[in-house]
């Protein structure tokens, strides 16, 4: 069958610098086993499928990894939010709409139009849990750095869930050349989808810089990961470093990779929520016989 389908740069307004997605937009009827094999096949980060919805939503989001079906994932979400908007499933002009997933119902707002949009997403509620000394020693061998500095890091779980490591400075963050066997291992055994890290930075438009690793998803480095930053945002609040940061600010994300992604983050500082949110635009526009 003929399905319509986009691939969408997601956290850019321009093409190519940005977390790439692949969105199916006519998924109904695919078998799961069939939208795991597109996703390896296209072998990005996550792939996307629209289908109706089932719970009163604007339509229904599947999400997979090349490895594995995620619950939640924000460049997915945001991609494939613009994708059914220009694609006419959800008319042009709504301020809002619904998302459902495996996470639940997700809320979807737009803010201006054309190049200057940005999408956001009211992401999942945060769960906490502390890593082992051990799972932390492996994780700092992995990444190849002699210990963790700052404050303690913390598994977040928002579907995915990574292990946020705070590395304080965001010059720190950029050389990291993790071995990615032994990350994906260490992964494995805390049962985790990758490892974030994150630093402050000051000069520049963005507040943090980012990284994010998932090997044992078959994602050795995402380029700008939507859940990795909520993940982050959630740390900041959860650990009392939020009023260091803002509870508005900017990621950079991917210049490691030949990206460069820009996360706007919003956070309810007494404990509510936490929106993910960004620009996207469309690089393939075409079918996939499925």
């Amino acid at each position: 069958m003929r399905r319509r389908f986009k691939q969408v740069d997601v956290f850019t307004s321009r093409r190519f610098l940005g977390n790439p997605v692949a969105v199916v937009l006519d998924a109904d009827g695919l078998a799961d086993e069939a939208m795991q094999a597109i996703a390896r096949w296209t072998n990005l980060s996550e792939t996307a499928f629209v289908l109706p919805p089932v719970q009163g939503g604007d339509y229904a989001l599947r999400i997979f990894t090349p490895a594995s079906e995620l619950a939640f994932a924000g460049h997915p979400t945001l991609g494939s939010a613009h994708a059914v908007l220009e694609a006419g499933i959800v008319p042009a002009g709504r301020a809002g709409f619904v998302q459902e997933c495996r996470a639940g119902r997700l809320r979807i707002t737009v803010e201006a139009a054309g190049p200057e949009r940005l999408l956001f997403v009211a992401t999942p509620a945060p769960t906490f849990a502390p890593a082992a000394d051990a799972h932390l020693d492996e994780i700092a061998e992995a990444l190849g750095i002699p210990g963790l500095p700052g404050v303690r890091p913390l598994v977040v779980d928002m579907g995915p869930r990574w292990l946020v490591l705070d590395l304080g400075d965001g010059e720190l963050v950029a050389p990291l050349a993790p071995r990615m066997s032994a990350l994906a291992a260490a992964s494995r055994s805390m049962g985790i989808t990758g490892v974030t890290v994150f630093g402050r930075q000051a000069g520049i438009d963005a507040r943090l810089r980012v990284r994010s690793f998932a090997p044992a998803e078959g994602v050795p480095e995402d380029p700008v990961c939507g859940s990795g930053n909520a993940c982050v945002a959630a740390y900041l609040r959860e650990t009392g470093q939020l009023a260091g940061v803002g509870a508005f600010y900017i990621a950079s994300q991917g210049r490691e990779l030949g990206r460069d992604g820009r996360v706007h983050v919003r956070v309810d500082e007494s404990g509510g929520g936490i929106a993910l949110g960004g620009a996207a635009v469309t690089c393939v526009d075409g079918t996939i016989d499925a």
